[in-house]
């Protein structure tokens, strides 16, 4: 399978990168895949991309509040159109911004902090592909078996990795067994 490295980070890589995501699940034979997409943009796409295939898609948004109490960022028009496309939508906390964030806020040290900066040395995508994973297991929208999850860095798509999942408590027994495509400017 061919990997794809990006020249720059960023949303201009979504259609390549979900061309990518595409082609992993065939050639892998991968049954579920799970993507990061905090407006639905690129959620909408992969549901079209995947509509029929088949393929468990999960589409993680921010949790509720992300930006101010109460707001959801994507809205409900369009999580109901990847969800009439077959895609679920899951809405949760998560893992590398939750308590600690809060703790990091007052003492300016946070446990999860060490963890995502480590993951971000791969590209902020790897860092968003492994909590969307968690994700995804901790609402029990996937199965144990491998996924690819795409992400990217800020907004739009340039990251896709093949991951055994695992919950958020279990969270050093996953693994990213391969990187399929990445930017090399993060």
């Amino acid at each position: 399978m061919e990997r794809k490295i990006f020249v720059k980070a960023g949303r201009d890589n979504s259609e390549e990168t979900l061309a990518v995501l595409r082609a992993g699940l065939e050639e892998l034979g991968i049954k579920q895949a799970v993507v990061a997409s905090t407006w639905g943009d690129t959620g909408l796409a992969a549901a079209r991309l995947l509509k029929g295939s088949g393929v468990n898609l999960v589409v993680v948004t921010h949790n509720v509040g992300f930006k101010e109490p109460g707001s959801r960022e994507m809205t409900a028009e369009i999580r109901a159109e990847i969800e009439a496309m077959g895609g679920r939508v899951c809405t949760g906390t998560m893992p590398f911004r939750n308590i600690g964030t809060a703790i990091r806020a007052k003492q300016h040290y946070s446990q999860q902090d060490l963890i995502a900066n480590t993951l971000r040395m791969f590209g902020q995508g790897i860092k968003v592909c492994v909590e969307i994973v968690l994700m995804a297991a901790d609402a029990g929208l996937i199965t144990p078996d491998d996924v690819l999850a795409v992400a990217g860095t800020g907004r739009g798509a340039d990251t896709v990795a093949r991951i055994a999942p695992q919950s958020s408590n279990a969270l050093f027994d996953l693994k990213v067994r391969d990187i399929l495509a990445k930017p090399s400017d993060f």
